[in-house]
This record gives C-alpha cells, sequence and structure tokens, in this order.
C-alpha cells in the first residue's frame, strides 16, 4: 500500500493544545519556600472543556496563571502549541495574552466610569481599530451574552450576574481561543453563577474555544465534560479523585 495511503488510514494523532511537562511553581527560598505546583504532567486538547478543582492553597489558581502566561514555572515546561511559553521573551508572551487567550476573574475589574460598551471597546483599543469598528465589535459581544439591552449602563447600574457577563464579553473582545475563568462565579448567588456558565459553556458550544475553569464549587465543576482535580499542589490522579471527588470539591 502506498505510504500516503497508509498516512490516510492511520492520520497521526493531532497534538495537544497544552502539554506540561515535570512543571513545577515554587515561591521564596530555604524554609519559608512554598510549592505552590508540585512536579506535574498535564495535557489539554484544543477544544476541550476543563474544570480544575480542590480546596484552597491546593495549587489551581497558580496552574492556570501558568496556562495564561501570566507566571513562568520555576522548572519544567509549559507547552502551548508545542511552543515552550518558559522560553519566550515578555513581548512574547504578552503579544500571546493580548491575541489568543482571554481572562475572566472572580472580581469583575471592569471600569466603574466607562459603560458597559466603553468596558468592551476598551479592551480593543490596543489593536489599533476604528471607533467604529469597536463599537460594532462591542455591540456583537454584548448581544452574544443578552447583554445588548444594557449597553450604555454604568457597572454600578448592572448586577453581578451582568457585570460578569461584560467581562466575559470583554474576555472575548480580541477573538482568543482559549478562556481562562478563575473561580468565575465566587461572587454571585446559585443562580445568577449558573446563568453566567451558561453563557461561557454556550461559547465553548459556538465557537469551539478550549476553555478550563478554577472553582471550587462542585455544581460548576460537575458542568465541565472533564475534571482536573489537585491537592496540595499535584494533581489527584483519576481513579483517586473519582473515590474522593464527592468530599473534597
Amino acid at each position: 500500500m502506498p505510504e500516503t495511503a497508509v498516512q490516510q488510514l492511520h492520520p497521526a494523532p493531532a497534538a495537544p493544545l497544552y502539554s506540561l511537562r515535570a512543571v513545577e511553581k515554587r515561591y521564596g527560598e530555604g524554609a519559608t519556600q512554598v510549592v505552590a505546583v508540585a512536579p506535574t504532567n498535564l495535557e489539554i486538547a484544543g477544544g476541550e472543556y476543563a474544570a480544575i478543582v480542590g480546596p484552597s492553597g491546593s495549587g489551581k489558581t497558580t496552574m492556570l496563571q501558568l496556562l495564561g502566561a501570566l507566571d513562568r514555572p520555576s522548572a519544567g515546561e509549559v507547552r502551548f502549541e508545542d511552543n515552550p511559553l518558559e522560553r519566550m521573551g515578555d513581548g512574547e508572551l504578552a503579544r500571546l495574552r493580548r491575541t489568543t487567550f482571554g481572562f475572566i476573574f472572580q472580581q469583575f475589574n471592569l471600569i466603574p466610569t466607562l459603560t458597559a460598551r466603553q468596558n468592551v471597546e476598551a479592551a480593543l483599543a490596543p489593536a489599533g481599530s476604528s471607533s467604529g469598528e469597536r463599537r460594532r465589535r462591542a455591540d456583537e459581544l454584548l448581544a452574544e451574552v443578552s447583554l445588548s439591552a444594557r449597553a450604555h449602563h454604568l457597572p454600578s447600574e448592572l448586577s453581578g450576574g451582568e457585570q460578569q457577563r461584560v467581562a466575559i464579553a470583554r474576555a472575548l473582545a480580541n477573538e482568543p481561543r482559549v478562556l481562562l475563568a478563575d473561580e468565575p462565579t465566587g461572587n454571585l448567588d446559585t443562580t445568577t453563577g449558573e446563568e453566567v456558565m451558561d453563557s461561557v459553556e454556550r461559547l465553548w458550544r459556538d465557537q469551539g474555544l478550549t476553555v478550563v475553569v478554577v472553582t471550587h464549587d462542585p455544581a460548576i465543576a460537575e458542568r465541565a465534560p472533564r475534571v482536573i482535580q489537585m491537592r496540595d499542589g499535584a494533581i489527584v490522579p483519576a481513579a483517586a479523585a473519582a473515590a474522593v471527588r464527592p468530599a473534597s470539591l
């Protein structure tokens, strides 16, 4: 059989979007040193929706920061599309964060003197687009999170859930391929949190985003097709995680 036919019948498996090899993150030195992430291996596929769970101090937020190029590992490799992030310069990492990663945090971090639309437009300014283009794009994004009618309202005039949806629209401003969320429902009541996660899941399904959510809320974690459990800076093996999951989330 010709080689090309063999390749078609047995295509090479796609490389993971993220590949972490013996990744470690330590803070401080000597007796005061804290190991936030113990030596860890992890792969995340493109288009995957995963929740990272664990108690406070388990290392899950530090892991998200490593995935988002907000921090560098103390040891090991964090590869994104087979490119080692720890070897990139600050300018390269900043460009990657601006164009490829979208971030959602527990604190909404909206500018209080700007309307919902203007908060989204502000995220588009570094791209150098015209004011008309920024306004059009901001309106599109607010529509995607069902906030068109609130575009002219200040953050103080919006509910917590509405503010978080503005933050989601802002995170999507530059069409990222990866959405990283750190306790996105932490400041919301249960019903509002579920509505926010409905928006995130709809974007994941419709746009094919890779989504990684850090949460301590079992209801939020259970919505994700994949749950990655952390404890004491390490990822708990799947079998052990399944055995203790109800008590530890």
